[in-house]
């Protein structure tokens, strides 16, 4: 039975692809911020050291955080969450857990982007940065862990209707959103899950050190 680690599970698209692997049951790993917080690097050692032992077959880093704000407005506080939440963190735990999966001869990983690690908008200076330099270690791990049989790329949702999406914005907004969007709607929670859940299944043999876009086109304009 395969593994799977998850950050931020417990919402929007995260909860979504924790439900979708539950679904097909896989045992999966989805700890809560008392359990993770990714914010604090001696909360992420305690996580790897109470599990040296279990061996992950699939790591899915979800979790992040996205603080709009112009670049020359920033704070180093600001910048160093952003760094620690969103690069250090993911970082850390493939550090960690990466040698199980080259001792199993096996894994799949998944860095969730975003489009704004293909296009950007203006007060997303930090999230787009931190964002491709996720995708630069999905890269970097796609040639250093093919010979092992463990596959790496990065999905990058476009705007997704979650809960916070909902919260966050007016109907009147959803709905300019999604006009700018060619599909003419968002995407749902459940879609981004499924391309997520193929590229960590059996499925796929041979898509490594990919960026790929689920966006409805959003990109494409």
């Amino acid at each position: 039975m395969r593994r799977v680690l998850i950050t931020g599970g417990s919402r929007g698209i995260g909860k979504s692809i924790k439900s979708r692997f539950e679904g097909d049951n896989y045992i999966t790993y989805s700890p809560t911020r008392d359990e993770l917080d990714l914010s604090d690097v001696d909360s992420i050692n305690t996580f790897i050291q109470k599990n040296t032992t279990t061996k992950f077959d699939i790591i899915i880093n979800n979790a992040g955080i996205n603080d709009i704000n112009l670049l020359d407005k920033v704070t180093l506080e600001e910048i160093d969450l952003m760094c620690q939440v969103n690069l250090k963190a993911p970082i850390l735990l493939l550090k960690a857990f990466i040698p199980s999966m080259k001792e199993n001869n096996y894994g799949r990983i998944v860095n969730i982007g975003s489009i704004w690690a293909v296009v950007s908008k203006k007060g997303r200076g930090l999230y787009s940065s931190m964002k491709n330099g996720l995708h630069g270690i999905t890269n970097t791990l796609a040639l250093e862990l093919g010979e092992f049989n463990i596959l790496v790329n990065t999905v990058c949702p476009g705007f997704t209707l979650t809960e916070l999406t909902k919260k966050n914005n007016t109907p009147d907004d959803i709905r300019a959103i999604s006009n700018s969007i060619p599909l003419k709607r968002m995407a749902l929670p459940d879609e981004i899950a499924e391309l997520v859940f193929f590229l960590c299944s059996e499925k796929n043999t041979y898509i490594t050190g990919q960026k790929i876009c689920i966006d409805g086109g959003y990109t494409a304009q």
